[in-house]
């Protein structure tokens, strides 16, 4: 399948030689190319310049509308393979057979920023995946984030309205940190629980290949019987789940806004390929209502404690793209996609998603034929009685282009259900038509205190920091007191403390959700921990030996640790090459530094890489003819996962940890 998928797109694939003679779009071979036709060579060029009109008319369309959210993305090429069967809750073919793998493409993207906004920006990240199935394509569209901001997708216009810069003068842009989001947040308090994951550690993801992903909403898993299980999907990364602190991101930010993206293409280049798991939740049909919320609730998770999570295959992406424009761009998700076997809940936002996506691409890829574009057609034959059309790109032949015909014998026909046709679950539904919502929809608190009481000590307090940030940039003070008054219902000590940040009175009464319940899958600080392709920036000058570095080196390939040779210039240390300065990378980029030779006094952008990488809580290792170094920076050598290098071994040990939050600053 994986095969056939690539074949399909080669096909499309246009590379061109050096015997290749440059022509029109129409084949007609060009002398001329590097002058418009003119009259006269200083005079005005001439209307009947096609070749011109033709150039610059593709030119002037070669950009898309971009996506009104999840404008900035990236994506690559992989596969699915299943551990095991799912048959018992399932139909669809590529979650019954073990022996097939799926192929699939996966565009991560930010929400709020426009295509040229930074990756490392305080934002929900979107995962989406299409699966390339021999049943039509599934795609399955979510979030880092198991929740989202509200619950009836009615109000998706104007979340993203409030999201969005500010139509008065289009700022700020790629994240929350202004009014017209937290005037919303206030007025609606079901947007609290996602807000709260926002503002987390979860908001600044690491890395795309460190993030969990999650289907946000309810789906329905329908077996060969009939029978209907509810169902949340996760995808768990193998490498855990891992973030950057906000000064860290900032940073990021300005030295390299393509951060999450450079470190994809570079790890699936030099075959690191990321991996994730993907698990499930079920539930049966007779429990939907024994919980004490809301499955179909959007802004609601299931705590693994209660709904355990069934690891059921891996992703592994292996391939990047071509062309950024022709995959990730053009690529078209819809939550709608789906295979016989998995079907929608009565969830309220993503019954609104239905009709959205398709609406959107309709306007962003120039009409009804966009799955046509290669990366979104399936790999399995399609056909129907569709035609025309912008940019129909299939000669249709034949008379009848109706359901039904005798004249072409009924083709394209239907497929009954027995032999793969797909069927909608046979719901019965006997009620009046309103808008309304449940009372089962209305707590809009407890869930967020849950997420609150699973988080570790540092992850609370760079929850306050989030906050504080984000409001404190806010211009009116009712916004922010609104703000602070609404998360007084989660907790009244959290409240208080931010308010305090941000300058308006802390609530009074104590109005906060009394439970101390906790989810210890929740908190990052329980997460995977491992060495696999974490990186680590060697410091030496023009003086160090290279049998000091090239045994470090060693050390760390063989525990797949990455690395690059920093320094104040570019040069030669005897076969090795140091390619990368002060003024190109910084210690933000990177998981630990080991300074292997410094020399003193230490120049400001040396002086500044280590003090960095101390305040971000990183591994700093120093070799002994280092250690003077490291003593004139605000530095203590003797500190948490600060580690003289004499057994690199040694240094590992506290690098797997990745942060050490322990440390005195």
């Amino acid at each position: 399948m994986t095969n056939e998928k690539q074949k399909q797109l080669d096909e499309f694939k246009r590379e061109h030689k050096e015997d290749a003679a440059l022509t029109t779009n129409q084949g007609l071979k060009m002398a001329e190319d590097e002058f418009s036709l003119k009259a006269g060579d200083r005079g005005p060029t001439l209307l009947e310049d096609f070749h011109f009109r033709e150039k610059m008319t593709h030119f002037d369309h070669e950009r898309i509308p971009e996506r009104i959210v999840h404008a900035r993305g990236y994506g690559a090429h992989g596969e699915f393979e299943l551990y095991q069967s799912m048959e018992k809750y399932t139909k669809a073919k590529f979650l019954n057979d073990t022996s097939k793998k799926t192929p699939l493409f996966v565009r991560f993207s930010t929400v709020q920023g426009s295509r040229g906004a930074n990756d490392t920006v305080r934002d929900a990240r979107g995962f989406a995946v299409k699966f390339y199935t021999e049943e039509g394509n599934y795609d399955l569209v979510g979030n880092n984030i198991p929740v989202f901001f509200i619950q009836d997708a009615i109000k998706f216009p104007d979340l993203v309205h409030a999201i969005k810069p500010e139509p008065h003068n289009e700022m700020p842009q790629g994240g929350t940190a202004h009014d017209t989001f937290w005037d919303f947040f206030a007025q609606n308090p079901e947007s609290t629980h996602m807000t709260m994951w926002t503002m987390s550690d979860r908001g600044l993801p690491k890395s795309y290949r460190t993030m969990e992903g999650f289907g946000v909403h309810t789906f329905r898993l329908i077996n060969k019987e009939g029978q209907s299980h509810f169902v949340k999907f996760h995808w768990k990364p193998v490498l855990g789940v891992h973030q950057l602190v906000w000064d860290e991101a900032q940073i990021i930010a300005g030295k390299n806004p393509d951060f999450n993206r450079e470190d994809l293409y570079e790890s699936i280049d030099k075959g690191d390929y990321p991996e994730w798991e993907l698990g499930i939740q079920v539930i049966k049909k007779e429990d939907e209502f024994k919980f004490d919320f809301d499955i179909l609730d959007p802004t609601k998770l299931w705590p693994e404690e209660d709904v355990p999570v069934e690891i059921i295959g891996k992703m592994t992406l292996n391939r990047n793209v071509d062309n950024v424009f022709a995959e990730t761009e053009q690529v078209a998700f819809h939550p709608g996609h789906l295979v016989p076997g998995i079907d929608f809940s009565n969830d309220p936002l993503l019954q609104g998603r239905l009709f959205s996506y398709t609406d959107t691409q309709l306007s962003r890829l120039g009409g009804p034929n966009f799955h046509q574009i290669p990366i979104n057609r399936p790999v399995c034959p399609f056909a129907n009685n569709q035609r025309d059309g912008m940019h129909q790109s299939f000669v249709h032949t034949g008379q009848a282009a109706y359901h039904n015909n005798a004249i072409n014998n009924n083709n394209p026909h239907t497929t009954p259900v027995e032999e793969g046709g797909f069927e909608s679950y046979h719901e019965k539904i006997d009620a009046h038509k309103v808008r309304a919502r449940s009372e089962s929809f209305k707590d809009h608190y407890s869930q967020a205190k849950l997420y609150l009481n699973s988080l570790s000590k540092p992850e609370r307090d760079h929850l306050v920091d989030g906050f504080a940030f984000e409001l404190g940039k806010c211009k009116h003070d009712f916004v922010k007191e609104n703000a602070v008054n609404n998360i007084n219902y989660v907790d009244h000590a959290l409240a208080t403390e931010i308010a305090e940040r941000i300058g308006v009175k802390a609530p009074k009464e104590d109005v906060e959700v009394k439970s101390d319940k906790q989810s210890p899958t929740l908190s990052m600080e329980n997460t995977v921990k491992k060495l696999d392709t974490l990186s680590v920036a060697l410091m030496v000058t023009e003086d160090t030996k290279p049998e000091d570095v090239t045994s470090i080196i060693k050390t760390l390939t063989d525990n797949k640790v990455n690395h690059k040779l920093v320094a104040q210039k570019a040069m030669n240390l005897g076969d090795l090459k140091v390619t990368e300065t002060f003024d190109t990378v910084h210690s933000t980029f990177f998981d630990g530094i080991i300074v292997v030779d410094a020399k003193v006094p230490l120049l400001p952008p040396a002086k500044d890489y280590i003090e960095a990488a101390n305040r971000h809580f990183k591994t700093i290792g120093y070799s002994a003819a280092a250690k003077a170094a490291i003593e004139a920076t605000s530095v203590d050598p003797n500190g948490i996962g600060i580690v003289e290098v004499n057994d690199v071994n040694a240094y590992l040990d506290e690098l797997v940890k990745q942060r050490h939050w322990d440390r005195q600053l």
